[in-house]
This record gives C-alpha cells, sequence and structure tokens, in this order.
C-alpha cells in the first residue's frame, strides 16, 4: 500500500512547520495541507478567522452520497517546545531509531498524516469511500478552538452539512497488558471544561497593621479547600464498561474467586466513609493495571479542580485590596450542575466566580455500525485483540463540532510499543511516534473507510 510508504514522510513534514499556539500560526502548514490534497484532486478551501489562524476543509464525494457523512478532524496547532531540553530539535521532523520525533508527532500530526495517506492513496487508484467524507484540519485546538473548530461551526456550518459521525484524536490506540494481549481504547467520552477566575476583595493598608479583612488569606483560604478537596467517585456508563472490561481482561477476582463486580464496586465507592474509600482504593489498583494511560483514565472517576495561577499584591510592606486565581476545573459528563454547587460550597462567600473558558462533557455509547466498523478495523490488524471505551480527561476539538449534533469519537488507531509512554508524550519533552505505529494506523484507517 502505498499510503504505508508515505505516511511517514508526510508525519515528518507536518511536524518541520511550527505551528506553536500561541507562539505561531497555522498559515503555512494549512497551504501544505492543502496543497496535499488539491494535487489528488480534491479541492480544499482556507478559511481563517483572523490573520494566519487558519484551517482546510474538503469534502470528498462518496458512492452513496444519500448517506450521511461522516467527518475526519485533526487541528493543525501544537504547543509549543523548548528546543534546549530535547534530544533532537522539536520540529526537525526526524525519522531515527523506528520513530518520529518532534512537537505533534502524537497530538496530532500522527493523525493529520495518516488521514492524509490514506485519503490520497485511494484517491490515485480511483477509489471512493462509501459515503461523503468532510475533512477538516484546523487551527487553534490547543488554545480551546475558539479561533478554529469553534469558528468554523458558528460561522461556516454548512461545511459539515449531512455529518451525523465523526472521528478524530486520542482513541484506538493500544494498552499491552503483562500476558502481551493488547487492548485498543476507542474515546467515546469526554470531560466538560470549567476554567475559571477567583476573586477576593479585601482592605488596602500597610503590612505592619492588623488587618481586618485580608483578601489574600481569604482567596488562599478558598483556594486550599478546592486543591485539597477529594472529589467523590461519580460513574458514568463509559468508565463502567472500560473497568468491566480491564477487569475481565486481566482476569481480576474478588474474595470468592469470581470475576470482580466493578459495577457494585464502583457503587460502593460513590458513597462514604470506610467502604467507599477501601472500594477506591480497589479501583485505582484496577487502573493502574493500564499502565501508563491510568494517568489519562483515573481522572475520570470523578470531577477535578485544581488551582493553577495565584495573583497579588505588589509590595511586601501593602496589603492588597484583592487577589485573584485560576483554577483548571473539568467536570464529568450529565453531572455538571453537582460539579458546580461543589465549587460553591467550597468557595464559601465573598469569592467571586467568573467562566474564563467553559465547555461541554459528552458521552456516546459503544454501540452502533460505526463503533462495530472500528472494532472490526482493529481486530483485523490484531486479532487477538480487546477493544473497549474510555474517558478522556481532557477535551478536543469533539466539543465544537457535537454542538452541530454529530456523533463524536476519539479514533486515531495506534498499535504503540508497550515500553513507550504514551500518556507523557502528550504536551512532553521528546514526543515520538513510531514509525510502525504510523503504519498499523493507515493499515486500520483504509479497513475502517473500506465499511464506514
Amino acid at each position: 500500500m502505498r499510503a504505508e510508504d508515505e505516511v511517514v514522510e508526510l508525519c515528518s513534514d507536518l511536524i518541520r512547520f511550527d505551528s506553536s499556539n500561541p507562539t505561531s500560526h497555522e498559515r503555512a502548514i494549512a497551504e501544505h495541507v492543502a496543497t496535499l490534497l488539491s494535487e489528488v484532486g480534491l479541492q480544499p478551501e482556507i478559511y481563517e478567522s483572523e490573520p494566519c489562524r487558519s484551517s482546510v476543509v474538503a469534502r470528498w464525494d462518496g458512492e452513496n452520497p444519500g448517506r450521511d457523512a461522516l467527518l475526519i478532524h485533526g487541528h493543525l496547532d501544537v504547543v509549543p517546545a523548548d528546543a534546549s531540553e530535547w534530544r533532537v530539535h522539536p520540529f526537525s521532523g526526524e525519522v531515527s531509531d523506528g520513530y518520529v520525533h518532534g512537537r505533534g508527532a502524537v497530538d496530532m500530526k500522527d493523525m493529520d498524516a495518516m488521514t492524509l495517506a490514506v485519503v490520497r492513496d485511494w484517491i490515485r487508484q480511483g477509489r471512493r469511500p462509501p459515503r461523503d467524507i468532510v475533512l477538516a484540519f484546523v487551527a487553534d485546538e490547543e488554545a480551546g478552538g475558539g479561533k478554529g473548530a469553534h469558528w468554523l461551526v458558528d460561522n461556516h456550518p454548512e461545511l459539515f452539512e449531512g455529518c451525523s459521525e465523526a472521528i478524530s484524536e486520542v482513541g484506538g490506540f493500544s494498552v499491552t497488558l503483562p500476558n502481551d494481549q493488547r487492548m485498543y481504547l476507542v474515546e467515546t467520552a469526554q470531560k466538560g471544561i470549567g476554567w475559571m477566575r477567583l476573586t477576593a476583595q479585601g482592605t488596602a493598608g500597610h503590612g505592619s497593621m492588623t488587618p481586618q479583612d485580608n483578601a489574600v488569606a481569604r482567596l488562599a483560604e478558598a483556594i486550599a479547600r478546592i486543591g485539597t478537596y477529594h472529589w467523590p467517585v461519580t460513574p458514568t456508563p463509559t468508565v463502567r464498561r472500560l473497568l468491566r472490561e480491564v477487569a475481565d481482561a486481566y482476569e481480576v477476582t474478588g474474595p470468592d474467586d469470581r470475576t470482580l463486580d466493578t459495577d457494585a464496586l464502583l457503587d460502593v465507592a460513590a458513597g462514604e466513609g470506610a467502604p467507599a474509600r477501601a472500594a477506591e482504593d480497589e479501583l485505582n489498583l484496577l487502573v493502574a493495571r493500564l499502565g501508563s494511560v491510568g494517568r489519562i483514565v483515573g481522572p475520570t472517576l470523578r470531577h477535578t479542580a485544581n488551582p493553577t495561577v495565584l495573583d497579588a499584591g505588589s509590595k511586601v510592606n501593602v496589603i492588597p485590596s484583592h487577589a485573584t486565581a485560576h483554577v483548571d476545573g473539568r467536570f464529568l459528563p450529565g453531572h455538571e450542575s453537582a460539579f458546580e454547587q461543589g465549587l460553591d460550597e467550597l468557595l464559601g462567600d465573598r469569592i467571586a466566580k467568573e467562566w474564563i473558558w467553559h465547555d461541554v462533557a459528552l458521552e456516546t455509547g459503544f454501540d452502533g455500525a460505526l463503533v462495530d466498523t472500528m472494532v472490526s478495523s482493529l481486530l483485523a490488524e490484531d486479532p487477538g485483540a480487546r477493544v473497549a471505551p474510555y474517558m478522556l480527561s481532557g477535551g478536543t476539538d469533539a466539543k465544537s463540532f457535537s454542538q452541530l449534533g454529530i456523533r463524536c469519537f476519539g479514533f486515531s488507531p495506534l498499535q504503540l510499543p508497550p515500553e513507550l509512554d504514551f500518556a507523557a508524550m502528550f504536551h512532553g519533552v521528546d514526543e515520538r511516534i513510531a514509525e510502525d505505529s504510523l503504519r498499523f494506523g493507515v493499515r486500520v484507517l483504509d479497513r475502517f473507510l473500506r465499511a464506514c
């Protein structure tokens, strides 16, 4: 397959474009992607929310235009990288030791390259997908998508007319089990995002005086309550299904040697007192069996709220009149109101809360024809594997496209080397993806498109 031959080069070339957000922009890489699509006969268009914040969209006509279309989307921007911290330059796209190195190798120029490789290969052969495919390579995902996917949805929804389902990043990757069996995790849910600014007002004064109303102290108390609060376990359908699959895959047994009843364990953990803590400890051990990916899965058991920025005062001998803090909140699908109520109780009186970025939580079932096609495509390439759904603790552009009623999945298939710390690759130093993982992904996507 020519796509397997081309995908490594495509990925390396994409990485060489410094599309760091916010220190650069996407114009050059968008033009490159548009050229790759144009030279095989598609008619991509570049859309800009503002100068140089560029997204590329193209529609690939399928054999049955009467069917709903499929959206395949990826982002072109990456987070910045400090070259002094890397073994190779983060924008070199170096291919060595069986890996493609550089910023974006897993987030998410790998999926961009796999998509381009398969599409270009099919069109060269004169093949068409069973239904229309909308290809979207967008700007600004790393800053929430306000200048990319969100902007396209708000200003050009017609581009996605007829799309009922979508696939994109952070799903379909493998986790290697101790018996060398692999489990592939397909993303069917995402936590919502609630980034907030907290402000406390007080009375300004001299630092030597006895304070009556110190804004810094009051805010610090509230931040400490949030930062140390242990949010209760809140089971969702996706997490329940995943943990059942993990327990079964590992043949985890309970006290009576039967397969561990993870649903019962989750229900106990959602309660209070010593039984809940004991059940939670057992759940944490189960999540830990997923290795480094457990760092992504663990936070999906509950809401999270982490203080990240504090700002107050300008001189050591002046009590400031106000203090502010930023908190990164992530809430579970279907439980947003409980999250906000919990936050308000932790904050108490006289702390103002303002959302600086708020985005939806998502959850869809692990069922239907498209899911069946994902599973069969993976198992055709790895017959002894398992496939299970999971919830992403972060967020992707799926949040934007879901607003059009599109059912969104994370399906960027990768068979990962067991030794690769996949979770650490996201925004990490020495980000890289195995050449064989890219070729595997191309084969799976090829099978997927045949039957989608």
